[in-house]
């Protein structure tokens, strides 16, 4: 199957109503998961906080575990160091989850290649890269000026490969 453009990788990410973020913090500042976290709440999407350490975030409920979250959800967006994410993703896959987003915009990010590869094994689509705030509905100026920063510095990609169990 062929790569998929990023922008039509973002659009059916963002289509999912049901999103968990992992990696929000109970110390906000300076914390992109925090900041997807909040904007997707206020864009109305239904978000759910993600943090073993933490039981509430944002003023909400932060659950311990992906699991955790009644009624599970559509998408992931990983936002925690990159050696965390490959147990997320395979916890994804185990859940049915087959949406992931690896959050990156300036230095590693959360992406992990390891962690993309078992996803893709497993039937999840992986964005490697880049943040759901870049792309419309979620964007904003800033995010967009960002974005083509970031694409032209390699850490948005510019095609998702697809899920070896698709």
């Amino acid at each position: 199957m062929d790569s998929i453009r990023i922008k039509d990788a973002a659009d059916a990410f963002l289509a999912h109503r049901r999103i968990a973020v992992t990696g929000v913090s109970s110390a906000p500042e300076g914390k992109s998961g925090n900041l997807v976290y909040r904007r997707l709440r206020d864009r109305g999407y239904e978000v759910f906080a993600v943090n073993p350490n933490a039981t509430e975030v944002e003023g909400d409920r932060c659950y311990p575990s992906l699991g955790a979250i009644p009624g599970g959800v559509e998408a992931v967006v990983i936002a925690t160091r990159p050696e965390v994410a490959e147990a997320t993703v395979r916890e994804c896959a185990d859940l049915g989850v087959t949406n992931v987003w690896m959050h990156r915009s300036f230095g590693a990010g959360s992406v992990c290649a390891d962690a993309a590869a078992v996803g893709r094994q497993h039937g999840v689509t992986v964005i490697d890269g880049g943040c759901p705030l870049m792309f419309a509905p979620t964007s904003d100026g800033a995010h967009k000026v960002i974005r083509f920063v970031c694409t032209l510095a390699g850490t948005v990609p510019r095609k998702v490969e697809p899920p070896a169990l698709a």
